[in-house]
């Protein structure tokens, strides 16, 4: 969370900072609110219908100091005997219910870079915790919860689905029925701090190494193959989108190595812990290619693409990158690690005799990951619309921070302001060392930001 809330504030214009970096903390803290109260049993526990748990309140002692345990999460053969029992990490039920949580609340926050620079505050403040509960939940119980998803065999070692294409999916929905930034914000948005963008992105790398690893549950060895696929992955992926940059516009991009590395550490987490580290490389080369194409090249060609006004390119670094370590991990996914971390025995990747039914089982499990977010985000979007403006007026979105919160990033320094000497005081300098005359204009305006033209 720390890693976004630095990167969100950064990564956009400098009118947008404090707005962008507040979507991210206020969501952290509602959705953990209604995840206590009722969205993580939604999530992990007993089931209610076959993509859904039975809600329930995660507060009592009794509940949260006894061993932790997903009670859906049995898995038997067709005889009724069971092949798999239930996931019963050895800690607490109260780490139990943290841990996925951080899960939860990093699909939101992500799902907030679509639609960062426009969308009214308080209509945020109330979609947030509604579509954890309802939107969120579905996605965690059917794949990782015992849902019907899990059951079938689906493989999502730690969030490809649950997390990054349903933030992905869901993101480009909500920029959608939002609707785009001012014209002037789409034409130039420019980062307003790219060294604090840069140590935002080495925070939410160095935070992937608890995301992936800690998918297992335990210190064991899936988790550290997991990390060591995660970094490789990554760095990869980094790799080769600089590359492409350098070949395609003659100058390697700072930002561009930043999604390059988002896209690694996105498609390697479905099968983090669960393929070769040189199956790893290769998904990295996937997703530092397969991304930039269709932000770069597909975009411009696809009219949809081009009317939704996705901020961050969510929908491209996220679940076009989910979307394809979930394939990928459907053919590289390795028998040996595949047995201690999945619920049906000898389920295995399409290079390793697994035949083409994965593949099938993946695509699948995306296609309802797809389908249910568009459903639910449009739902929920449409019935705050009724009581909310989900935009931002014109006039608001010229100003920025300033409208929606009464406060500025940065006190000392405009975007894009020029300097008038008749709101600013005017210092002359007569070009003698010690020897300055000083002019003064005071104005009750005070010191708004000055840009100095060279």
């Amino acid at each position: 969370m720390p890693g976004l809330v630095v990167l969100y504030g950064s990564i956009v214009k400098k009118k947008w900072a404090v707005n962008s970096a507040f979507m991210a903390l206020y969501s952290f803290a509602s959705s953990l609110i209604v995840w206590v109260l009722l969205a993580y049993r939604m999530a992990f526990g007993e089931r209610l219908l076959p993509f859904w748990g039975k809600a329930g309140p995660a507060l009592g002692q009794s509940y949260l100091i006894k061993r932790a345990s997903m009670p859906s999460t049995t898995h038997f053969f067709h005889n009724g005997t069971v092949e798999s029992p239930m996931t019963e990490p050895f800690y607490a039920q109260a780490t139990l219910v943290i841990f996925e949580f951080m899960y939860a609340a990093i699909t939101l926050i992500l799902l907030a870079g679509s639609v960062l620079g426009r969308m009214n505050i308080r209509a945020w403040m109330a979609f947030s915790p509604l579509w954890l509960l309802l939107s969120y939940t579905v996605g965690a119980f059917s794949l990782w919860g015992g849902g019907f998803l899990y059951q079938w065999g689906v493989i999502d070692y730690s969030g490809g689905y649950v997390i990054h294409l349903s933030s992905g999916v869901a993101g480009f929905t909500a920029a959608y029925w939002v609707g785009p930034r001012l014209k002037c914000d789409r034409e130039r948005f420019s980062p307003n701090n790219i060294l604090l963008m840069i140590a935002g992105a080495g925070l939410l790398w160095l935070g992937w190494s608890g995301f992936n690893g800690g998918a297992p549950y335990a210190a064991n060895l899936t988790a550290s193959v997991a990390i060591l696929n995660t970094h490789v992955c990554a760095a990869t992926s980094l790799l080769t989108w600089t590359c492409l940059d350098v070949i395609f516009f003659g100058k390697p991009s700072v930002i561009g190595a930043v999604q390059g590395m988002m896209t690694g550490l996105v498609c390697i987490t479905p099968g983090a812990g669960l393929v070769h580290t040189w199956a790893a490389i290769l998904m990295g080369l996937f997703s530092g290619s397969v991304p930039w194409f269709t932000m770069m090249i597909l975009h411009k060609k696809w009219s949809l693409l081009q009317k939704v006004d996705d901020t961050l390119a969510v929908f491209h670094t996220h679940a076009v990158a989910g979307l394809l370590g979930g394939v990928l991990t459907g053919f590289l996914a390795l028998p040996e690690l595949s047995s201690f971390d999945l619920p049906i025995s000898g389920e295995k990747g399409v290079f390793y005799g697994g035949g083409l039914l994965q593949i099938f089982k993946q695509l699948m499990g995306a296609l309802f990951i797809i389908l249910w977010n568009i459903m639910a985000t449009t739902t929920i979007l449409l019935s705050i619309g009724w009581f909310i403006p989900l935009r931002m007026p014109d006039n608001e979105l010229m100003i920025g921070d300033d409208a929606a919160h009464g406060e500025e990033a940065y006190a000392l320094w405009g975007d894009g302001e020029k300097f008038d000497a008749t709101r600013h005081e005017t210092i002359v300098h007569n070009g003698a060392a010690g020897d300055n005359t000083v002019q003064q204009q005071l104005s009750n305006l005070g010191a708004r930001g000055v840009t100095i033209q060279l």
